[in-house]
């Protein structure tokens, strides 16, 4: 009786201490980290994508999950600095926004899984050894940046057909160009016909309306930005200026029709970063980045915004609203 005893004991004891090892495994709060180069305000709308699809897949903020924000504010230069902070965390993986901040989250940990949520070509930046197979402590999306430049000058070819020339606004820190996206756009040109005409960009109110003056002096007739966080960041002073000197510009993201803008054709950002959510989760249970494909961009958005075009005095041809998503009359 005794040793029945002494057993249903045991039994007893290690079963409350199970349940309660489960319980505080239930109960454990997770640490990631955000690496943008922009600021918080500039991200704000991509960010809350992200957080919402992490919230509709059980990770809800300051009970199972807590998010460490870092953003350079522009200021590339202090990635790296940014970076390393939040390896000294020892959070569980670090989500980036775009190929600068990958870059330095790589050089700051090789164990530390790291999530892309829209880096352009992340083979060439020598961030993973391939798409399908990334290989690594890096795997994410590629918005395809690169590619989508090309067919933005066709469609501004297209909306223009007198266009000769077009003013290429270029993202620059200090003498080191950010966007390596000249290579495929130089032949786009000549192709199309059209003279490129490159301004290097500081993107402040300053740099964004010398960059502008200088547009109208080579006398461009129209705008085409490179991606980046930076100029998405600036999006509201980039479309305000455009309509302050009459030039029809197009953009890389929807949220610079919505800030005014003529028009965009590109990546729907936001799906990138649901994505990016999505591969947050896996990681989290246990899935290794070296075993999750790169996913490229699937979804892509063409806007024009009438009203823009009117403001202008822009008349958008009707075989390419034909072929825009959507029109915003």
């Amino acid at each position: 009786m005794r040793r029945k005893f002494f057993g249903l004991a045991l039994s007893t004891l290690l079963f409350a201490l199970g349940a309660t090892a489960d319980a505080q495994q239930a109960e454990k709060v997770l640490r990631i980290g955000f690496l943008d180069t922009s600021t918080a305000s500039g991200s704000a709308v991509l960010v809350d994508a992200f957080r919402q699809e992490l919230l509709k897949l059980g990770w809800i903020e300051g009970k199972n999950i807590t998010i460490e924000y870092r953003s350079a504010a522009q200021k590339n230069e202090r990635l790296p600095e940014l970076a390393a902070d939040l390896v000294r965390l020892k959070v569980e993986l670090i989500v980036v926004s775009g190929t600068a901040p990958a870059l330095a989250a790589k050089k700051a940990t090789t164990t530390i899984p790291i999530v892309m949520t829209n880096v352009g070509d992340p083979v060439t930046a020598g961030l993973i050894a391939g798409l399908a197979r990334p290989g690594g402590n890096v795997t994410g999306n590629s918005a395809l940046s690169l590619e989508l430049n090309t067919k933005r000058l066709e469609i501004l070819k297209d909306t223009i057909p007198r266009l000769l020339r077009v003013g290429l606004l270029r993202s620059q820190l200090g003498n080191v160009l950010e966007d390596p996206q000249l290579k495929e756009l130089r032949p786009a040109a000549v192709a199309l016909k059209l003279k490129l005409e490159e301004i290097d960009v500081q993107p402040d109110a300053k740099g964004l309306e010398s960059a502008f003056n200088k547009a109208k002096q080579k006398q461009v007739n129209a705008i085409i930005t490179t991606p980046g966080r930076r100029f998405f960041a600036e999006r509201k002073r980039i479309v305000e200026l455009a309509g302050k000197h009459w030039l029809p510009a197009i953009y890389p993201q929807k949220e610079f029709v919505e800030a005014g803008g003529l028009m965009c054709y590109g990546a729907d950002f936001n799906d990138l970063y649901r994505r990016a959510a999505v591969y947050v989760d896996k990681i989290l249970k246990g899935a290794k980045p070296a075993d999750l494909p790169v996913q490229q961009a699937t979804k892509f958005e063409f806007v024009i915004n009438l009203k823009a075009a009117k403001q202008i005095g822009l008349t958008i041809p009707a075989r390419v609203l034909e072929r825009a998503n959507k029109v915003i009359k």
